[in-house]
């Protein structure tokens, strides 16, 4: 589970990179989670667009894929969304840590 600070910092992280899943209007196949679980083991981090002629909602195809994929849904924008998945075998990002109380 994500804490506020590691979101935003995927979130800044996340505002650079190129959209690399694309929803259109077939919505998710399985074909997209086949994609979108290869981007996330080797990015770790993924953003996502869902096309206007999308019968589905962005939420809804966020959440989708984040269980599909074991993902976390990190922030959802107008027609955009960020998954994170931890790769636990060779990590790429390094997440702040939270502080223990």
């Amino acid at each position: 589970m994500l804490n506020s600070k590691q979101r935003n910092f995927l979130r800044s992280l996340a505002h650079h990179e190129p959209d690399i899943i694309h929803i259109g209007k077939e919505g998710i196949t399985p074909n997209i989670v086949v994609q979108t679980k290869d981007a996330l083991k080797a990015r770790e981090l993924v953003k996502g667009k869902v096309q206007q002629n999308s019968l589905e909602e962005v939420k809804e195809v966020a959440e989708s894929l984040a269980t599909s994929t074991s993902a976390e849904i990190v922030c959802v924008i107008g027609n955009k969304f960020v998954l994170y998945k931890h790769n636990h075998t060779k990590p790429i990002i390094e997440l702040p840590k939270s502080k223990g109380k």
